[in-house]
């Protein structure tokens, strides 16, 4: 397999979700206009969609390093796993997996959490907050490394990261309320990731997973919908411009090496807790 050979196969699943996407955003914006809650605000939406543009852009840029990086693994480890159904079934829970570990770190070290501050600075929870994806995200590919050295063709593996990318944008929202216990002891909800967004003391670093909630059960991390979120940073951003949003963690980690006098300072500063 090639390169050229993987981007005929791979369908762009997100560019066929679109219309659904922006659809739903719509219809949630019609359904809340009178709403004393206020969860749409003007700035705040127009930051996300910003933020979300900005993101697309990066990701079209970056798609075939991307795809690149899936294919050096591929290639260069001796074994090769058929592609079956188990394969599939497989691929999405290494992916899953990768991605729980990924947002894990990244709210616990500082230089991962840069890549990632963005999608927590609106203090609304909706669809549009699904769109503040960090336009510094893709350093996190290498969290996906053992995904991609897995001997599962990377077509399997890249279908199953765009569903498992496409799946998190419906549990932005408020306006779906809690969903039968089967599907919530299994799957991530927007119950489970209003939780994740709250900046309440005991939802803080809770529910990260993805699409399935089973690993927060299994590593301690879950916590169930109890009170009311209270959405945002522990300490709010004041600004609403993309570009300030997706670099004052970097900024500001800049400042600080710059003052560093040790490789323990250094060390600290980048892979301390945010």
């Amino acid at each position: 397999m090639n390169l050229q050979q993987l981007e005929r196969e791979l369908l762009p699943l997100t560019a066929y979700a679109a219309p659904v996407i922006f659809g739903s955003v719509l219809l949630e914006f019609w359904l809340n206009r009178h709403d004393d809650e206020h969860r749409y605000e003007s700035q705040d939406f127009w930051s996300s969609v910003g933020i979300g543009l900005g993101s697309l852009i990066i990701n079209g840029l970056l798609k075939t390093s991307v795809f690149g990086m899936a294919l050096f693994f591929f290639e260069i480890i001796p074994w090769r796993i058929e592609t079956g159904w188990w394969a599939w079934l497989l691929a999405y829970f290494i992916i899953d997996f990768c991605n729980y570990s990924a947002h894990f770190i990244a709210h616990k070290q500082r230089v991962w959490w840069a890549t990632h501050v963005t999608h927590h600075s609106s203090e609304h929870l909706n669809f549009s907050t699904a769109f503040r994806n960090s336009w510094t995200q893709h350093l996190k590919l290498v969290f996906f490394i053992p995904a991609w050295a897995s001997g599962i063709n990377p077509v399997v593996l890249l279908t199953c990261y765009q569903i498992n990318l496409l799946y998190q944008f419906w549990i932005h929202t408020e306006m779906i309320g809690r969903l039968p216990g089967w599907f919530e002891f299994f799957f991530v909800t927007p119950s489970h990731h209003r939780v994740h967004h709250g900046s309440n003391d005991r939802y803080i670093d809770k529910n990260f997973g993805s699409s399935l909630i089973i690993w927060d059960r299994l590593f301690g991390t879950f916590q169930i919908e109890d009170e009311k979120p209270v959405y945002g940073l522990t300490k709010p951003v004041e600004s609403f411009n993309p570009v300030y949003l997706n670099f004052h963690v970097w900024a500001d980690i800049w400042r600080d090496l710059r003052h560093a006098r040790s490789f323990r300072a250094v060390w600290g500063i980048l892979f301390g807790p945010p």
